[in-house]
């Protein structure tokens, strides 16, 4: 139970309670409809801890049960109709409020003449008593004041979303042109660089080193990560990111240059979510990178189970581990990627030698 909702039910039991001892203290006319009057009041104010989820039905609940202990003779003021009316119009419904408050001051001296008040006059004027307008104006008046406060309020929030979203766009196009002048030259001077060499090494007719191949293949695919990279920080879809299925060419890679790479599939499932097939290869693809780079190994096995509501990957090697204290730029990606999605990262030697990274990814409701 909400906080809200325990002070709404405390001020129910106030006013009914309050509405009790009113009516046992005060005066009554009927003496044989004691019961009803007594309900009623009880209702009237019971009824109000549902202000807040449902007010128009609330209004029109203390709005009866008001006018039935009226009929039964009690002379007690309409406490929890005000509380109604200030619910319903701080909750938007000003037609709602108004229009009750007119049948109210309508049906008031209705109900007091059936309960044996002698004349017309003299209905009117305990109406008056029972129903004081200045008390309806007021409690009105104060649910359209916090209604309009909470609206500002909104607003204000609403605007802070939009200036914050609007700074990050403008983050995000000055990383993209930081990117394109210090990356893309060098990169594409690697990558035709590597290509002339292997063109002229092949005119030769000389056999072209594995290395000269990779190194090719990994501008081509650095080129390529870096447009899809660019373009999604200008909002730019063309060029979707990987995936999940693009896994297996990673694996493929890796294996072309000289590491013996496998990839095992387990389960199956169509709905991953896009945010967690980006994540997974990336996790993939920055670990094959550290076991290629420092490594030193020579097998790594890249393993991708599909679970209920989990998607688990976990990338071995059989390398050399010096994990120093502080974790590296990629594996701190990695961490920030899975927490990001509420899953959780695993990092770090093996038993048997090399190191292991795992990762597990909620694919039921990703943050």
């Amino acid at each position: 139970m909400s906080r809200a909702q325990v002070v709404d039910g405390v001020i129910a039991a106030g006013v009914a309670a309050a509405l009790v001892v009113a009516g046992l203290s005060g005066a009554h006319r009927s003496a044989g409809l004691d019961v009803l009057g007594y309900a009623a009041l009880a209702a009237g104010g019971l009824v109000l801890a549902a202000r807040r989820r449902a007010p128009v039905a609330v209004l029109a609940a203390t709005a009866v049960c008001a006018l039935a202990y009226q009929a039964a003779g009690f002379e007690v003021p309409v406490v929890a109709y005000l509380f109604a009316v200030y619910a319903a119009v701080r909750a938007g419904h000003r037609v709602a409020a108004i229009v009750a408050s007119v049948l109210m001051l309508a049906g008031i001296p209705l109900a007091l003449l059936a309960s044996g008040v002698p004349g017309a006059g003299a209905a009117f004027t305990q109406a008056r008593d029972v129903l004081q307008l200045a008390w309806l104006i007021a409690a009105g008046a104060a649910g359209e004041a916090l209604r309009q406060a909470e609206r500002r309020a909104d607003e204000a929030e609403r605007t802070r979303e939009e200036t914050a979203r609007r700074r990050a766009d403008e983050e995000r196009l000055h990383i993209a042109r930081e990117l394109h002048d210090s990356l893309t030259h060098q990169i594409s001077v690697i990558k035709v660089q590597a290509e002339v060499a292997v063109h002229l090494a092949r005119k030769r007719g000389e056999d072209v080193p594995e290395a000269l191949l990779a190194i090719r293949d990994a501008g081509r695919d650095a080129a390529r990560e870096l447009r899809a990279t660019l373009e999604a920080l200008r909002d730019d879809d063309k060029n979707p990111p990987h995936g999940l299925e693009d896994v297996p060419g990673l694996v493929d890679r890796a294996r072309s240059g000289g590491l013996d790479a496998r990839l095992t599939i387990e389960g199956r499932c169509d709905d991953v979510p896009a945010a967690v097939g980006r994540t997974a290869y990336r996790i993939v693809q920055e670990s094959l990178t550290n076991v290629v780079r420092h490594a030193a190994a020579a097998s790594a096995s890249v393993r991708i189970d599909h679970r209920p509501g989990t998607l688990v990957v976990r990338v071995d090697d059989d390398g050399e581990t010096t994990v120093d204290s502080a974790p590296g730029v990629g594996l701190t990606g990695m961490r920030e990627r899975v927490t990001a999605l509420g899953g959780r990262l695993h990092a770090g030697p093996r038993r048997e030698g090399g190191f292991s990274v795992r990762a597990e990814l909620p694919v039921d409701d990703p943050a």
